[in-house]
């Protein structure tokens, strides 16, 4: 990143409505310096039904209708426009990296579930990450370190 250009933040939810801890979240990191925000919510389709199922199309059409009703409530947190949409992907994992590959990112912002038994194996989303070296941070209790 530029000294001069803003940080590129992820932020990677499998909520359509923005949750009052990712709202205030965002709020805070905003009033910290020059940011982007980037947000992308989870396909909601069961992670049973395979990337090219119709059925993972249909429900991320429908999340992506409801993001965008959503959208304005994390821009005036952000204080300017985010671009947000609803991935294909099911795994924030497989999300991250896909999003990762076709943009850059400086910064990761969580608000997913961890499994415990993937906390307990150190497999939990964090861990998973660190080889990005990139600030992370974990909104709300869903997420586990």
């Amino acid at each position: 990143m530029a000294l001069d250009s803003p940080c590129r933040i992820l932020i990677v939810t499998e909520k359509i409505h923005p949750t009052l801890e990712l709202l205030d979240a965002v709020r805070r990191r905003a009033h910290e310096g020059d940011v982007r925000f980037r947000l992308v919510v989870l396909n909601p389709a069961a992670a049973e039904v395979g990337l090219l199922h119709p059925e993972r199309h249909r429900k991320a059409e429908e999340a992506e209708r409801v993001l965008l009703a959503a959208l304005p409530e994390v821009e005036k947190a952000a204080g300017h426009s985010v671009i947000g949409s609803v991935s294909i992907r099911h795994d924030p994992m497989d999300a991250i990296e896909a999003t990762m590959l076709s943009e850059p990112v400086d910064e990761l912002m969580l608000e997913v579930h961890a499994h415990p038994l993937s906390t307990w194996m150190h497999q939990d989303l964090p861990h998973r990450l660190i080889h990005f070296g990139l600030p992370t941070t974990l909104i709300g209790a869903v997420t586990s370190v």
